[in-house]
């Protein structure tokens, strides 16, 4: 199949499900409805299912230039060598089973007034509705001396994929007695505990393979989700491997030296024999180009609909949309998804639509068999998402290694229950 044209299988598929390619010239039969999907994550693969389900003459494209997704959920577990990176990849034929065509293409630009989005090689897809769905994209301005090529050398790993596997082998590489440095942005960012649970489990790998080496945590900000949990953990799991330095005592990233391995911050520098920099973000680029993100780097919605407040009949969700107090994260991203299609649904029949409540829970591994979690509920209130108080909560401290050991089960068993929803 050649990279910039849609297949013959995905044609007929279309064809078959009255959908097909909703552009210029219009030359497929088209009955329902017609949404375009922009990016193949979790929110997007997760949206164009959930839009099937609410109508089936409903015509769906994925517009996803990859032909498979690497999930970031349980990639930390591939760092530390506890699991294998095949296990994080997911393609898009249950998708396409279920009668939504997959465009492997990219987005280039929208014409909004025309509603109509036009490809790399110029076909265009008219809609009813665009959902956008770009994750995030790496600030690489946002710290000096990071930039694409740094990443070579001091990987992020905050896209799952060769990066993921770049660090993992610098570990394995790394000489016992070494510092393993990770610097954790400020707010907001994907998933919020993840450089925690990154920590958890590199120290795990350390104190198995690398027992004198040390790991120490630069971060841009005064406290982190499930921070007692995982300081706990630190001290009852990696006792002496595990050092946390906040903003307040210097923990900000100010520059970095990539081939030096040298983080600087505002009290000293650090010379790491591997280095993990985890830059602030922003929604993936196509949100910028096509206007849905602000000043700030994100997309603003309405927390009912997800329509952009930037674009009309333009939805963002996931990493990308503002979500008040809901974090980002693959289980936010999958919520959200559904949501905006039940929205979706209910303003092309031209009802209203009904205020979502929303939930969102994350699993972070202390250890490979040991998890902690927090959770939340979250509705539209003053025109943000926002927590609704004593509905959600954390796992309990000082709590016997069953629990731990229940929650890393419910860990693995959520992933393979949203994978399976999200891409079949």
């Amino acid at each position: 199949m050649h990279p910039h044209r849609l297949s013959r299988r995905s044609l007929l598929r279309g064809l078959a499900a009255g959908a097909a390619v909703f552009g210029a010239p219009a030359v497929l039969a088209q009955a329902g409805p017609r949404v375009v999907v922009v990016g193949g994550g979790f929110a997007g693969a997760s949206v164009a299912r959930a839009l099937k389900r609410e109508d089936r003459a409903m015509s769906v494209a994925l517009v996803e230039p990859s032909e498979h997704y690497t999930a970031c959920p349980m990639s930390n577990a591939v760092i530390a060598g506890l699991r294998d990176i095949g296990a994080q990849h997911f393609g898009y034929g249950g998708l396409e089973d279920d009668g939504i065509v997959h465009v492997p293409q990219r987005v280039v630009r929208v014409d909004a007034a025309q509603r109509r989005a036009v490809l790399a090689d110029d076909v265009m897809l008219d809609y009813d509705r665009l959902v956008v769905a770009p994750g995030i994209d790496m600030r690489f301005d946002a710290i000096p001396g990071y930039d694409a090529a740094a990443a070579e050398l001091m990987p992020h790993a905050w896209k799952a994929g060769e990066p993921t596997l770049l660090l993992r082998r610098q570990l394995e590489a790394m000489e016992d007695g070494g510092l393993v440095v990770i610097s954790a942005p400020a707010n907001p960012f994907r998933c919020p505990p993840g450089p925690y649970e990154r920590a958890s489990l590199i120290a795990y790998y350390l104190k198995t393979h690398k027992p004198r080496s040390k790991l120490l945590i630069l971060d841009a900000k005064d406290a982190f989700s499930k921070q007692r949990l995982f300081e706990q953990a630190w001290s009852e799991l990696y006792p002496g491997l595990v050092e946390w330095v906040g903003l307040s005592f210097g923990g900000k990233v100010t520059a970095v030296d990539a081939p030096g391995r040298t983080l600087t911050t505002e009290f000293d520098s650090h010379k790491a024999a591997v280095a993990n920099v985890i830059p602030p973000q922003r929604a993936g680029a196509i949100a910028a180009t096509i206007g849905v993100a602000d000043q700030t780097g994100w997309c603003p919605i309405d927390p009912v609909t997800f329509e952009s407040r930037l674009v009309p009949n333009v939805h963002v969700i996931g990493d990308a949309a503002i979500g008040g107090a809901m974090p980002k994260s693959a289980f936010t991203a999958n919520a959200q998804a559904k949501a905006c299609a039940t929205a979706i649904a209910s303003l092309l029949r031209g009802q209203e639509p009904e205020s979502p409540k929303l939930i969102n829970t994350c699993y972070s591994l202390i250890a490979p068999d040991q998890a902690v979690s927090i959770g939340g509920v979250y509705e539209p209130t003053n025109g943000l998402l926002a927590e609704v108080q004593d509905a959600g909560g954390t796992s309990p401290l000082d709590a016997p290694r069953s629990v731990r050991e229940q929650e890393a089960a419910y860990a693995k068993d959520w992933f393979e229950t949203i994978t399976q929803e999200a891409f079949g």
